[in-house]
């Protein structure tokens, strides 16, 4: 079958929606670190919405890891071309060509060109998503404390930079001493007050390497906050063959996402930016109302259903929003993490909730629980500890961080078991040292829980749910939890 490119797109199936401007015409304005399926859920759509009448802002995507070679393998035979399917709740769904990346550069393969690039005066914003841990950030301290060995050469002094904030410091270095004025650093992944953390991570980079290029990042560069809401699968090889009958051509880098998006950001680009509310961006002076209530709700909510559910034996998250059960955990925990929320302007918080179950509950979206507890040391201390910090103790968050206990162990125990986590090690030991008797040693994991480990309320709630887990299995576990609600 014929591969998706700007020579091909003629080709595709008459109701795919098109890029409506010539892609010739469109200069890199915009680069972006880590292109993977949410960017171009997202940012990459909005960008793609402007184009026509404004082509000075395409995107320049870029690769810093090794394994981003998948992505420039995908990408560049496809001239930056990938096709966005949305599905809504009643699974009506529209496929769209998103031509907003115009350029894709893998760092490993030549460092220099993407320097360059982020040097160049014509880009004005550098955007970013690099996962929640991808930071460097510890959750308990707040302190810069990176793990990657890119990061850590970077600040010893490495020659060539090969991490993504050694990257951003050294092209800010160049058009630092070449007069040319900062572009603004735009965080969107999944963390709260995500500016002001890349900000911190950046600025510690920059003080390792050049503490007076670091006073001028602090006087010079902004790091706007945003929050990005909506639900997008990893790729597979099934959507693949899908959009490939689909549309007539093949894709290798789809994108599957619900039909629901919402982009909130801080408007602070003092180098400029696109006009993102003619695209449907929500430009606020505090994006903090709206940061919170997606990530304690919508974030949180995967993590909370996850590790029962899995427990539960169920695999897919439209599974676990039709579970009865699953659905009691998830309500209860969102009716006390409301408690800890800021009023949120224009948004009904019930109606939100309500929204959020059905959202999860898309057979058409088909998205894996086994997805949203990658990385879980991540994003628990992100998603849910802040708001058991919050409140008074919300039991429904306890029991999943007690369910989370009992899959860790489980998995230790079964052969083959594969957990995709940066402490995976320090969570295993933790986790046999409970089957062993020791009780409540992962809420020890001070990287993770901070003092909210150390509080004796917390400590006998989280090893009381977990003793009923492990003894009369999760479903009767919460068959108890939900009865007395």
């Amino acid at each position: 079958m014929t591969t998706l490119s700007p020579n091909s797109l003629k080709d595709a199936a008459a109701h795919v929606i098109r890029p409506p401007y010539d892609r010739r015409e469109v200069a890199v304005g915009i680069v972006h670190i880590g292109v993977g399926a949410f960017h171009r859920s997202h940012e990459a759509l909005y960008v793609d919405r402007l184009l026509g009448t404004d082509p000075q802002w395409g995107i320049c995507g870029v690769g810093v890891r090794p394994a981003d070679a998948a992505t420039r393998d995908a990408l560049v035979p496809q001239g930056g071309l990938y096709t966005l399917t949305t599905v809504d709740p009643a699974a009506k769904e529209e496929t769209r060509v998103v031509g907003s990346i115009v350029r894709y550069l893998h760092a490993p393969d030549d460092p220099e060109a993407v320097l360059s690039q982020m040097a160049d005066p014509a880009v004005r914003i550098v955007s970013l998503t690099i996962t929640e841990g991808g930071y460097g950030i510890d959750d308990a301290t707040g302190v810069f404390t990176p793990v990657d060995a890119a990061t850590r050469d970077d600040m010893a002094g490495a020659t060539v930079p090969t991490s993504a904030f050694g990257m951003i410091s050294e092209s800010l270095r160049r058009r630092r001493d070449a007069g040319v004025a900062p572009f603004t650093v735009l965080s969107c992944d999944n963390v709260q007050h995500n500016g002001r953390v890349a900000r911190t991570a950046l600025l510690a980079v920059a003080e390792a390497i050049d503490p007076d290029l670091a006073e001028w990042i602090a006087a010079n560069v902004a790091f706007p906050n945003s929050m990005v809401d909506r639900i997008t699968p990893g790729t597979t090889d099934k959507i693949r063959h899908d959009v490939a009958l689909d549309i007539g051509l093949e894709d290798r880098w789809p994108v599957r996402a619900e039909s629901y998006l919402q982009w909130v950001l801080e408007d602070d680009f003092p180098a400029g930016r696109p006009d993102w509310e003619a695209a449907g961006v929500q430009l606020v002076e505090d994006v903090q109302p709206y940061e919170l209530m997606k990530l304690r709700l919508l974030n949180a909510s995967h993590q909370v259903m996850s590790y029962p559910a899995l427990l539960a034996g169920l695999t897919w998250v439209d599974d676990a929003c039709h579970d009865d059960q699953i659905v009691g955990l998830l309500t209860g925990w969102m009716r006390e993490a409301r408690s800890t929320l800021l009023p949120v302007p224009g948004v009904d918080l019930d109606l939100y909730c309500t929204t959020l179950i059905e959202r999860f509950g898309s057979a058409a979206v088909r998205d894996t629980l086994a997805r949203q507890v990658v990385n879980s040391s991540d994003r628990l201390p992100k998603f849910v500890i802040p708001a058991l910090q919050a409140a008074s103790l919300n039991r429904y968050g306890m029991f999943a961080l007690a369910a989370w206990g009992v899959w860790l162990a489980d998995s230790l125990a079964t052969e083959g078991a594969d957990i995709t986590d940066a402490r995976r090690e320090e969570l295993l030991a933790a986790a046999a040292r409970e089957e062993a008797g020791e009780a409540a040693a992962l809420l020890d994991v001070q990287s993770i829980f901070g003092a909210l480990g150390s509080e004796p309320e917390v400590r006998v709630a989280y090893w009381r749910f977990r003793t009923a887990i492990r003894a009369d299995g999760v479903r009767l576990a919460m068959t108890t939890l939900l009865a007395v609600s």
